[in-house]
């Protein structure tokens, strides 16, 4: 599936999140997406835990 297309379905839920929800629940649905995001990069292999707890001068350049 395109970048562009998975893009689109965040939109339409956010959409319809803030339509029928109300603020809150669109922004409850953008933090859940947000948190499937980091976790979907995780699983992916492209981000590491380590990443996040180093300091600035232990990064690797």
């Amino acid at each position: 599936m395109s970048m562009a297309a998975i893009g689109m379905i965040a939109g339409m839920a956010l959409g319809f999140a803030g339509y029928f929800g109300g603020f809150g629940a669109f922004l409850l649905v953008a933090a859940l997406g947000a948190v499937g995001f980091v976790v979907g990069r995780f699983l992916e292999g492209d981000w590491e835990l380590g990443d996040f707890f180093r300091t600035r001068g232990d990064r690797r350049r």
